[in-house]
């Protein structure tokens, strides 16, 4: 497993190691020892898969009480994959990381507890799995809004609007969003 940094230190990108041949191929897509490795010594305790459609763009969530790191891979499909750091005491505070996973490239993105997660779907469609690190907890679910200016995520639209969930389209700016130390 290849593990690089992107340009917030704390959000990585895992490109596994793909053995494959005339019957198709096969990769480890997680290993306990190369987060510890990396000093990532967190448990993961929920899986959960999602599908949607081009356009769709869900998030930017994350949990207060009990933020969750996530591993993000995609199994089919390509989507546009966002995490912004949301811990007030980062030199990275405010700014976002975006990374293109799709099942051709294998790519996955571990977005750390502390930092908000959405995507965007650029293919006909799309299915995610991820590993999070903490159980959902609706009572701590917030939302950040997609297109705040003082952001400025470069999402690459393939229109001029994304199709949203009307919580994701309601969400605050980050000046007005419950944030972490």
């Amino acid at each position: 497993m290849k593990i690089t940094a992107t340009t917030i230190p704390d959000v990585l990108i895992l490109e596994p190691q793909v053995h494959g041949d005339h019957r198709g191929f096969f990769m480890e897509t997680w290993r306990k020892t190369w987060f510890k490795e990396r000093g990532i010594d967190l448990d993961f305790v929920q899986d959960n898969q999602s599908r949607s459609t081009a356009g769709i763009l869900r998030g930017l969530h994350y949990q207060v009480n009990r933020p969750q790191g996530k591993l993000i891979r995609v199994i089919e499909g390509t989507i546009f994959d966002v995490a912004v750091d949301l811990r007030r005491s980062s030199p990275t505070f405010g700014r976002w990381v975006g990374v293109s996973l799709s099942a051709e490239n294998r790519l996955q993105l571990w977005v750390p507890p502390g930092f908000a997660h959405g995507f965007y779907v650029t293919s006909e469609f799309a299915q995610i799995v991820y590993k999070c690190t903490e159980y959902y907890s609706p009572d701590d679910e917030r939302i950040l809004i997609w297109n705040d200016e003082s952001i400025d995520i470069e999402w690459p639209l393939l229109g001029s609007q994304p199709v949203l969930s009307e919580k994701d389209a309601n969400a605050p700016l980050l000046r007005d969003a419950e944030l972490f130390p």
